[in-house]
């Protein structure tokens, strides 16, 4: 069973392996009935207990499904989370704090609850984070019932050190890993001293750290590693951690005998997200229940040597760094 950790000053607490289910929403391809609750019932299984959604997955689908899932399948360990602000509603045509709201209503209905037990704003406008209207409307929300707690997920360190220096926030979610290293330094220890639950995202590069992709691996049309690997959609770092894919690829090829003997390179990358104190769960997506067992088993390995941290650290200062692209 995946191991707990604390989400900050919160009270909640999380899985250390969560799971990310964007794909539910079949953003990524189609997702068969059967599939969602082999999924969901497989994470339940490896105590996978830390959910992560978005009222725009799917159009609301994903959100929906977790809420039927949860709805037959109690499980008062389970945390599931959400993220608004990025319906065409808010994100195209102006933030208020009506349509802020209505966007809280609707993915109470669709998750089933009466307070959702977290909202984190969805990589809004950092322009937007900073005019600081969202964070009150956020703290009213939470007067009135509708949330228990409130966080950000960012892009950059910029938005993430403006959110633990000027907000209330009790967790953020990052882009972090092996091949994206930058807030270790930056923003970990900050977030740590201030009682704010740190989510990692992206903690295998679009998969790339699972060490299975070749150059010319296919991905649908729908999948985000197909249409935003230039960053046409979104934010570039949202994919592949910024790395262009070839490029990738070979950086991979150089990390492969840096792999510690008897572990896999998913491991390996999940494991030093972990040793990691800051770090209340790492999402992870899954689009079968053999990857959610194989995630779920990083949480009972142990730590990995300074010298092999340091042995990472180099490898990505000196190899991967001066490659990623958009601003970190």
């Amino acid at each position: 069973m995946v191991k707990q950790r604390s989400l900050g000053n919160s009270g909640l607490m999380t899985s250390e392996i969560g799971l990310g289910c964007w794909q539910l929403g079949g953003d990524w391809g189609p997702v068969s009935d059967a599939q969602v609750s082999s999924i969901l019932s497989a994470a339940d299984a490896a105590g996978v207990t830390f959910w992560d959604t978005a009222d725009v997955y799917g159009g609301g689908v994903s959100e929906q499904l977790i809420g039927n899932y949860t709805q037959s399948e109690p499980n008062p360990s389970r945390v599931v989370v959400t993220k608004a602000g990025r319906t065409a509603e808010l994100y195209q045509q102006g933030y208020t704090q009506e349509k802020l709201r209505a966007a809280i209503n609707a993915s109470r209905a669709r998750l089933q609850v009466d307070t959702l037990a977290m909202v984190q704003l969805h990589c809004i406008p950092f322009a937007e984070l900073q005019r600081g209207d969202v964070f009150r409307w956020l703290e009213a929300f939470k007067q009135e019932g509708l949330i228990a707690h409130y966080g950000a997920s960012v892009e950059t360190i910029e938005e993430a050190l403006f959110c633990l220096n000027e907000t209330g926030v009790a967790s953020l979610q990052l882009i972090f890993n092996l091949l994206r290293q930058d807030m270790a330094a930056q923003v970990l220890p900050l977030a740590q001293s201030k009682g704010v639950g740190v989510i990692v995202r992206l903690g295998l590069a679009s998969g790339l750290l699972a060490g299975k992709m070749t150059k010319d691996q296919q991905f649908s049309p729908q999948d985000h590693r197909s249409y935003n690997q230039d960053g046409a959609a979104f934010h570039v770092g949202e994919t592949f951690s910024g790395l262009p894919f070839e490029l990738a690829i070979d950086l991979i090829e150089q990390l492969r005998p840096l792999v510690p003997a008897g572990m896999s390179m998913a491991q390996l990358a999940l494991r030093w997200l972990l040793d990691h104190e800051a770090v209340s769960s790492v999402i992870t997506g899954a689009s079968s229940a053999e990857q959610i067992q194989r995630n779920a088993e990083a949480s009972d390995l142990p730590a990995l040597s300074a010298a092999t941290h340091q042995v990472l650290a180099d490898f990505y200062q000196q190899q991967v760094r001066h490659h990623i692209r958009g601003v970190i």
